[in-house]
């Protein structure tokens, strides 16, 4: 009997633990929202060839901050997309990179990657790249 109570105890943790660590994607504002936050350091992407043309934001109960991202390399040649290519827009008025990231993509390629942006009690509003001249 303690066997069993002990399984099922164990079977009823991991599934509470699971569904703690599980991201759910979290709704994002509408696309035309202006947001007017300071950003008195300047602080922005690495200038790049990559635009971003789509992102999903994902979350978990811990914090943690994920986004699905749909990014083009504009340029005519093979680019590697870095953590120092994207930013994020957190809802404190802060902007953050993201984690250690290395992409390859051919010249004029499309694709879908996850990124992790890191812990914050805070959503994350807005990913973007900077494209140069």
């Amino acid at each position: 009997m303690f066997r069993w109570m002990f399984l099922s105890l164990s079977i009823f943790s991991s599934t509470a633990m699971a569904d703690k660590e599980s991201l759910s994607i979290e709704t994002r504002p509408p696309t035309n929202i202006k947001l007017a936050f300071p950003n008195e350091s300047n602080i922005q992407p690495d200038v790049s060839d990559f635009a971003i043309l789509n992102f999903v934001p994902m979350s978990n109960e811990q914090g943690e901050r994920w986004v699905v991202i749909t990014v083009t390399n504009t340029a005519n040649g093979r680019r590697t997309l870095n953590h120092n290519h994207v930013m994020a827009l957190v809802a404190n008025g802060s902007r953050i990179h993201p984690q250690e990231l290395a992409q390859s993509f051919l010249a004029n390629e499309t694709l879908s990657i996850v990124v992790n942006f890191g812990q914050s009690k805070f959503p994350l509003l807005d990913v973007y790249a900077r494209t140069g001249t």
